[in-house]
């Protein structure tokens, strides 16, 4: 018997008997169910949430369920194809046996696994004072009941609504407020809407948005606390100017955190931004080394670009999942050189205050920007983004049907500024600083360390931060 002869055996071997093992029943868990299928695996699945749903879909939850057009339950993700799946809903993962191949699961069952795929996504980070957190009407928007929570808060007609934080989920919620003629202040640290996403050139266009639309903006200014009655409602916010605001419905929008913490110990490169991998999805462990067992796919994985220096990238989009999903199964029941990379040209769209944002690449990975097509007055352009000479990303307002040719601009790696469009040009088309924050946010991840001295036992390892 041959060598290849006996590959192709253990390949359909397994896809026959291995046992897979989904960690995450949200879009990324579902659509790699799907691919494991369509891969020809028929072997046993399991896939686990800490949800009681299954899979559904999470743009609409800030945007049309908000706005009282679908309920929240009515969010649910089409199935593209046969799952036939073991599902444990409703109970979350705590830890992971890597030499026994064991998922554990709150409730005490061990799930065993043969290949496993982490699909953890991420959480809403909470308000961070705890009681002031457990006031009625301080809210977090991820989940489908936390969507259907903000919307009968909304259809109640708050006297006003305090957003704290002005990226894209506090801007889409300002949004529907003032779609609902509803009062909203928001209050973003930053100096403008969108900056850590899009960059303070735009993020002045979208200040001026909210503006327009009678938002009550107030940027470079936090919240110092909030304050509730007698009866434990949210009544008052104090912020970092020293003024006071009389507000009954406050939602915290400050980011996402990645849900890792249950992979401690486990000898994973797990941490603030999301689990390493390989752009195959292979999990990396602590010393940096691929593994052949464990995956990553969806929020949670960090993995490098080739189109961005190979720079470890984290990217929360719809997309991103789905491609992401796909890739990782398909290696998961193939051997080399079937493997598949997730070469994902990163996408995301925003509808906002009657503009609808689109847009393709990292734009964060720039240091330019230039207008290229259209009117930043009227709110319809397009504008590039470059770093040292080339396009890396773009953004559109109002004219997403440009994106295409952008995309294929951005693969190409072509010149930054961009040849001209063939019309609609701007008034202004000379490239100037995009103007993001500084990057080195901490990262809040335990040190790694290197032992021992001999090849045979040099390890990474890690040392947990003093508590």
């Amino acid at each position: 018997m041959t060598m290849e002869a006996t590959f192709e055996e253990l390949v359909r071997d397994f896809r026959a008997n291995g046992r897979i093992v989904i960690v995450g029943a949200s879009l990324a868990g579902l659509r790699a169910a799907e691919a494991l299928r369509h891969n020809g695996f028929t072997g046993p699945l399991t896939i686990i949430g800490d949800e009681e749903y299954e899979p559904y879909d999470r743009p609409p939850l800030s945007k049309q369920v908000l706005k009282g057009w679908v309920p929240a339950g009515n969010t649910e993700l089409p199935r593209l194809g046969p799952v036939d799946a073991r599902w444990r809903l409703g109970v979350a993962a705590t830890g992971l046996d890597r030499a026994n191949r064991r998922v554990l699961l709150a409730d005490g069952e061990q799930v065993p696994y043969d290949r496993l795929l982490i699909a953890t996504g991420t959480r809403a980070r909470q308000w961070p004072n705890p009681a002031e957190a457990a006031l009625e009407g301080v809210l977090t928007l991820r989940t489908r009941d936390d969507s259907a929570r903000l919307r009968q808060a909304l259809a109640a007609r708050p006297s006003r609504v305090l957003v704290i934080g002005a990226g894209f989920i506090g801007s889409e919620v300002a949004s529907v407020c003032r779609e609902l003629d509803i009062p909203v202040t928001v209050a973003e640290r930053a100096s403008a809407p969108l900056v850590g996403a899009l960059g303070g050139v735009i993020g002045e266009i979208a200040a001026e948005m909210q503006r327009e639309r009678g938002v009550d903006l107030r940027c470079g200014v936090g919240v110092s606390s909030l304050e509730g009655d007698a009866d434990g409602h949210v009544r008052r916010a104090r912020l970092s100017d020293g003024t006071t605001l009389d507000v009954d419905l406050v939602l915290a929008s400050l980011g996402s955190i990645r849900n890792v913490e249950w992979l401690e110990n486990s000898g994973l490169a797990a941490g603030f931004w999301g689990i390493g991998c390989d752009a195959g999805g292979r999990a990396f462990d602590i010393n940096g080394v691929a593994t052949d067992s464990i995956y990553v796919a969806g929020d949670i994985a960090r993995q490098p670009h080739v189109l961005y220096e190979y720079e470890f990238l984290a990217m929360e989009h719809w997309d991103n999942a789905v491609f992401g999903a796909e890739a990782a199964a398909h290696n998961m029941v193939n051997l080399e050189p079937e493997y598949q990379p997730n070469l994902l040209l990163p996408s995301f769209w925003s509808g906002q205050f009657g503009v609808n944002i689109k847009s393709v690449g990292v734009p964060p990975f720039a240091d330019e920007i230039v207008f290229t097509q259209g009117s930043v007055k009227d709110r319809r352009f397009v504008a590039a983004y470059g770093r040292r000479g080339r396009i890396v990303a773009a953004v559109a307002f109002d004219q997403g049907k440009w994106l295409e040719h952008y995309a294929m601009l951005i693969e190409q790696s072509a010149p930054f500024p961009p040849p001209p469009a063939s019309w609609d040009l701007p008034d202004y088309t000379y490239p100037m600083a995009a103007d993001f924050p500084p990057k080195g946010v901490p990262t809040a991840v335990p040190d790694v360390v290197l032992t021992g001295h001999d090849p045979d036992e040099r390890r990474a390892e890690f040392r947990p931060r003093p508590r």
